[in-house]
């Protein structure tokens, strides 16, 4: 029996960096809209945004990841575009009024990939090896791990970053797990850090599709990509690092699974979605590692799936809360108010 069904509109827009990673992550969806709705037409809206253009400033400096949607953004007020898809730990934790993210999609792995051309792994690397990143979350976790590193940043695309490794100006480099295995860039991989050593980031590993919230018809045709578990933890993250007060360039991290009440071990199953038990990690960070506040809490989720997501929204608060308390304020209004 076929899955395939008349879509309600004639054509779909699609606006995306042009970045090989973001256009992997539009073509993807693309093809599975296209597989659902075969009389579908859907165009690529390719855009150049300001994040893609300032490559020699660290993004904590210049606005934060955001800067990598707006363009998007606009595209979707001005309705050139339908939707936007993002990597979600790209998307600001506001979203500009009349815009929503209509789709959380099933999440890809968590974690960050060590990348080397001579070492298998963090351990490996020498005393005072550079590492590159451009994540202060990174940096942070790392520096707690190995104060003896040097980091050092990385800006540009994934070609680009390799490209400076190979190139010798890195020991080794972080990069996104998710982003290399997406583009088929597996090989590099060396080894993926331990989530005790380096929590991912809110949304690491998922794609969001921003929509306008007013359009029911798209809402409706978009449904089928939605991943409910998903959901439920993606709102979790979002919620501590919005309570902080966070954005996406900040050493802020906060990792949720969904997991049967007796399991013990976060590391089994990064993306465990069986059971009720909603479990929520956070860390908000020193950007020389000399502080790393941790925090977390498990609660049993019940109701319906919109009571679900209301009670992981206050879950993620309630960690956030528990940061504020270890002094997390105190770190974040050094790094927003220098």
């Amino acid at each position: 029996m076929s899955n395939t069904q008349s879509s309600p509109l004639s054509t779909l827009n699609i606006a995306t960096r042009q970045s090989p990673l973001a256009l992997w992550q539009a073509e993807h969806i693309r093809d599975r809209l296209s597989a659902l709705y075969p009389d579908l037409t859907i165009n690529l809206l390719k855009i150049v945004t300001k994040g893609d253009k300032i490559l020699d400033t660290p993004l904590a400096k210049i606005g934060g990841k955001g800067l990598f949607v707006k363009e998007l953004e606009q595209a979707l007020y001005e309705k050139q575009a339908d939707i936007a898809v993002h990597s979600l730990k790209d998307v600001p934790m506001q979203l500009p009024e009349g815009l929503t993210l209509g789709v959380y999609c099933k999440r890809a792995s968590p974690t960050d990939a060590f990348v080397s051309n001579t070492y298998n792994n963090i351990d490996e690397l020498p005393q005072g090896a550079v590492v590159g990143t451009a994540s202060l979350r990174r940096q942070c976790q790392i520096k707690a791990y190995r104060p003896d590193l040097q980091i050092k940043t990385l800006r540009g695309n994934v070609g680009t970053r390799l490209g400076k490794l190979d190139a010798g100006e890195y020991d080794a480099i972080i990069l996104a797990t998710s982003g290399l295995q997406r583009i088929e860039l597996d090989e590099r991989i060396r080894s993926e850090l331990d989530i005790d050593t380096c929590l991912p980031a809110v949304g690491q590993g998922a794609l969001a599709i921003e929509c306008r919230e007013d359009d029911q018809e798209l809402m409706a045709l978009l449904a089928p990509l939605n991943d409910d578990m998903a959901r439920i933890r993606l709102i979790a993250e979002r919620a501590l690092n919005r309570h902080l007060q966070g954005g996406c360039q900040v050493p802020i991290a906060a990792y949720a699974i969904l997991q049967m009440a007796d399991a013990a071990d976060i590391s089994s199953n990064l993306n465990d979605d069986n059971g009720d038990t909603l479990w929520l990690r956070g860390r908000v960070g020193e950007e020389d590692g000399s502080r790393l506040l941790k925090a977390e809490k498990r609660i049993t989720l019940s109701g319906t799936q919109a009571q679900k997501e209301q009670q992981a929204n206050q879950l993620g608060i309630d960690v956030a809360e528990q940061l504020l308390a270890k002094g997390a304020g105190a770190i974040l209004d050094a790094i927003y108010n220098p």
